[in-house]
């Protein structure tokens, strides 16, 4: 999963990216609401969370905005102004959620996930290509019946290249799938990550393999 944070508060961005990246999600983080508008229009986010109180203005206005750029990644507030009023106005100017600061991690977790399986625009079925399985559900990849035990920015890898199977991926896409927008990247990480997952895939006898298209990306294919 992929989402566009939308905070101004710097200790509570870093809590929230830190929190769920260890839950595999991927957190592009923007202060205000002129970033946040770019971001959403151009980016791929299953889910956006936006703040209300937001120095240029208030989070609610971007709503119709995106939904008139046909944005249509679920939204969901997540602000201090919570009071039965706020949460009405949040709901009727087309937010899908709204959670009240402070808040349980576990319970914006449980409304992320919500929002994601009601999305029109994730896949969340299994995907299958030879014995290999990935369930994008339970973030689990198997082979025939045993679990591969994946790191996190490995199962990234895996799931792009499973969602396009038999297609070349470029390396662009694949940084986009596996690095938040503020995360350092070193010139050969990606590539470690995918070496790491060949040599996962050849310890369990692996039906598929990672073929690297020279100059332009990997391709994800069954074995010939």
């Amino acid at each position: 999963m992929r989402i566009l944070l939308l905070e101004d508060e710097p200790e509570l961005a870093t809590a929230l990216i830190t929190a769920l990246g260890r839950r595999d999600i991927l957190v592009d983080h923007v202060r205000t609401l002129a970033d946040a508008d770019v971001m959403a229009r151009f980016g791929t986010y299953d889910i956006l969370v936006f703040d209300r109180r937001l120095p240029d203005g208030e989070g609610l206005d971007l709503i119709p905005v995106l939904r008139r750029q046909k944005v249509t990644a679920p939204i969901l507030m997540l602000t201090a102004l919570a009071g039965v009023q706020h949460r009405v106005e949040g709901l009727d100017c087309g937010a899908d959620d709204y959670l009240g600061k402070p808040f349980a991690i576990e319970e914006l977790l449980a409304r992320l996930r919500a929002l994601q399986r009601r999305s029109p625009t994730v896949s969340n079925a299994c995907f299958t290509l030879g014995n290999l399985t990935l369930d994008p559900r339970s973030n689990e990849v198997s082979i025939g019946d045993r679990l591969l035990d994946l790191a996190r920015r490995e199962y990234l890898v895996v799931e792009a290249l499973m969602r396009r199977a038999n297609r070349i991926v470029t390396r662009a896409i694949l940084v986009e799938a596996v690095y938040a927008l503020d995360d350092e990247i070193e010139s050969n990480a990606l590539d470690s990550h995918i070496s790491r997952v060949r040599r996962k895939f050849s310890a369990f006898d692996a039906s598929v393999e990672i073929r690297a298209v020279r100059n332009v990306g990997y391709l994800l294919r069954v074995k010939t």
